[in-house]
Parts: structure tokens; C-alpha cells; sequence
């Protein structure tokens, strides 16, 4: 008995860990393949892909809005790998309208569609053959958190003069040293 209720600890311990996939991004049939093998010609035309990255320009046509996204790994969640290598740009086919200041450039994006080709178009003079994807779904994934990372020393701070410090803007005194970080990493 104690051991199935290990068991079962575990697993549901373990469970609770794994990001779960957005319902959006929940299509059967999902070849795993790269936009790097599509570009080079391995991937046949008409599987369905899941592919993501951050969107580099959108354009809004009559029937539909043309992303064009800088492809990145994804988490086990659909989540594009911030600060990995890029696997080149593809284009995604959305039908309908998709708002430029919503879908902005910059932003993470996910989506399932149909491979349904390559097109060539430039990249500023540069001829591109950007694999297209007919979507069928996608995620626009909520901005990351911005960390602000402070932390302090233990030691007092310690001018040119010793302990006291006085210079142009700081006047007389003493105190505890400390310092200011940035944007940290996420969990790449």
C-alpha cells in the first residue's frame, strides 16, 4: 500500500511540473521537422507543422495577414526557446484580419498549419526562400516578466578617502555599497 502511494506521489508530483500545451496548439497528426528542412527541401509539402518564434513583420492583405516569424525551438509547452539558434525565418498564412498592434514585431508566436511550400521574397536586398505554413491555429504567447534584479554587499562602501567619501554630487557619509542588475535570462 505505502508503495502505490509513492507511486502515485510521484507521478502526480511529476505531472504537476509539465507546462501544459494551449489548447490552440493541441492538433494530432504534428510532424516534428524543422523550418532549416523545409528550406533545404526534405520536408514534402502538405504535413501539418508546429512552428515558433518571434515575429519579424506582419502584413494585413484582403482575405489574409502574412507573418513573417524568425523560427525558434520550442519548449515541450509550444513556447518559442528565447535566446536559441535560429532555424531561419518562415512565413505563416493566417486567414482573416490579425491587428498590427497586437501581433507586433517582436512578440513570441506560435502556430500549427499545412506546409504548403517555399516562397522567395527579400530580406532588404537579399533574395530568402521562406518556407509558407497555412495555419490553421495559433498562440500569441503574453509578454515575459521583466526582472529587476537588486542586491546589496555587507561591506560599507569605501571611497578614495577611506570611509567617508566626499566628491562632486554625494556630500558627506557612510553606508552599505549595493547595486543594480537587468533582465535575466529566462529559463533557457
Amino acid at each position: 500500500m505505502m508503495r502505490r502511494l509513492i507511486v502515485v506521489s510521484i507521478v502526480l508530483l511529476l505531472g504537476g511540473c509539465a507546462a501544459p500545451v494551449p489548447p490552440a496548439l493541441r492538433v494530432p497528426g504534428v510532424t516534428r521537422t524543422t523550418v532549416e528542412a523545409a528550406r533545404a527541401r526534405i520536408v514534402p509539402f502538405g504535413v501539418t507543422v508546429r512552428w515558433g518564434g518571434i515575429i519579424s513583420h506582419v502584413t494585413n492583405g484582403p482575405r489574409a495577414t502574412s507573418l513573417q516569424i524568425i523560427a525558434l525551438p520550442l519548449h515541450e509547452d509550444g513556447r518559442p526557446r528565447r535566446f536559441a539558434h535560429s532555424g531561419g525565418r518562415f512565413l505563416a498564412r493566417v486567414p482573416g484580419f490579425l491587428d498590427p498592434d497586437v501581433y507586433t514585431i517582436g512578440r513570441e508566436v506560435t502556430v500549427v498549419g499545412t506546409f504548403t511550400g517555399l516562397k522567395r521574397e527579400a530580406i532588404g536586398k537579399y533574395p530568402y526562400d521562406f518556407p509558407v505554413v497555412a495555419v490553421r491555429s495559433q498562440f500569441l504567447w503574453p509578454p515575459r516578466p521583466r526582472i529587476r534584479y537588486e542586491y546589496a554587499t555587507p561591506w560599507p562602501a569605501w571611497g578614495w578617502m577611506g570611509p567617508m567619501w566626499v566628491g562632486p554630487g554625494w556630500g558627506w557619509g557612510m553606508g552599505w555599497s549595493g547595486g543594480w542588475g537587468w533582465d535575466g535570462p529566462d529559463d533557457d
